[in-house]
């Protein structure tokens, strides 16, 4: 893959090496570009006006979303809901479909590795339904009759982890099961089609795929859309409100009441139309190169512990470690010394980090722009660190 490191304005002349693009990536110029054009010349409501500009805009607002059904190689711009982000869409599930479908007797089964997004609105809705909550492990197949929801992440935001994503939903799906998976950690780092997943829905945000922040998708099969409520009501949702009802129009415009965020779609659409010049297969191999370096060049380093598989074909772009003696803050700080940017912490994943018995890790997270170099000079500052304990 060339080197595309020049596209990103804010990654020139710092001296950053920025490792954290777990948490949210860097912006192309052409993401910008696009969001700044649309609004100097398109900026208009959506699906509302009838002059020039309000027609431009949601021609641009429905040209984002068909970039996403591309992307997903989903079969209709229907089942595209533009939210705020990953968080948003698991909770419109939680609520709007678990949250009226469940009750008393049915299990929703979560994995131990999930971020607290996709495990807090599950216990909400277990609570709310009267339902149980199992975790279970990230390759668990065994579902039973009880089991109505699957949510799981395809890649552990935590450790890097591929779950068998596809496996597991047709297992899930093969006992009645309805299945969430969350690929916030997985659709900006791998080829990614609903397809072939075989899920119910799933979840992913804008920003950690090169796109803006607030903007996500929530895919889903159409016949959950219609079981579905939404979780928002309002103008631009409705097709008829009387004194005492209101009646919804379809899918999508039923789950995006009040104006969309319009301009961050459209950074979306330019961040998708990027990665795909890449090739999501190239985006792939770089960063699974890059991922084995620095397992390697870390484990090489005394008193650092690795979490996750040592394979690099079973981990996308993260790697989580501690340095013993050393809190995952303080490490995290010598390493701003440096200017390396990396996250500390338990990573909105408690559950994991209790069933892992540390209280947090450093987390390392690559992207289109990190280099050799980047993960060079991880390694030597650890390993600088671990002389200055």
């Amino acid at each position: 893959m060339r080197d595309v490191r020049s596209d990103f304005p804010l990654l020139q002349d710092r001296g950053l090496v920025y490792l954290d693009s777990a948490a949210t990536s860097q912006k192309p110029r052409a993401v910008l570009q696009a969001m700044d054009e649309f609004y100097q010349r398109s900026n208009a409501n959506v699906r509302r006006g009838v002059h020039r500009l309000a027609e431009e805009a949601t021609a641009a607002l429905e040209e984002a979303r068909e970039a996403v059904r591309r992307f997903l190689s989903a079969r209709s711009t229907k089942e595209i809901i533009f939210t705020r982000g990953a968080t948003e869409s698991i909770n419109l599930v939680a609520q709007g479909w678990a949250g009226r479908l469940l009750s008393k007797g049915d299990e929703i089964a979560v994995t131990e590795v999930e971020h607290h997004s996709n495990f807090v609105p599950w216990q909400r809705a277990a609570r709310a339904t009267g339902a149980s909550l199992r975790v279970v492990g990230a390759e668990e197949t065994r579902f039973g009759p009880r089991t109505r929801v699957l949510a799981l992440s395809h890649v552990s935001n935590a450790l890097g982890t591929i779950l068998p994503a596809a496996r597991m939903a047709r297992a899930a799906r093969a006992s009645g099961a309805v299945v969430l998976i969350d690929a916030a950690q997985s659709v900006p780092h791998l080829p990614v089609s609903v397809a072939e997943l075989g899920c119910d829905f799933l979840a992913f945000s804008g920003h950690k795929m090169l796109g803006p922040t607030g903007i996500g998708v929530l895919w889903a099969r159409p016949e959950r859309l219609q079981e579905m409520e939404p979780l928002l009501t309002g103008g631009g949702m409705v097709l008829e409100v009387s004194d005492q009802r209101a009646t919804w129009l379809e899918p999508p415009a039923k789950f995006e009441a009040g104006t969309p965020p319009i301009a961050e779609a459209v950074g979306l659409r330019a961040a998708i139309e990027y990665l795909e010049k890449l090739g999501m297969g190239e985006v792939r191999a770089h960063e699974r190169e890059l991922i084995a370096r620095a397992f390697a060049q870390l484990a090489k380093v005394p008193d650092v512990v690795l979490y996750g598989p040592e394979e690099a074909g079973a981990r996308s772009g993260i790697i989580s470690f501690n340095l013993r003696g050393v809190h995952p803050h303080d490490l995290a700080t010598f390493l701003d010394a440096r200017g390396i940017c990396v996250r500390a912490g338990n990573h909105c994943a408690q559950p994991l980090m209790r069933r892992l018995g540390v209280s947090g890790t450093v987390r390392a997270s690559l992207h289109v722009y990190s280099s050799r170099e980047d993960v060079d000079a991880l390694a030597e500052a650890v390993a600088a660190a671990r002389e200055l304990r």
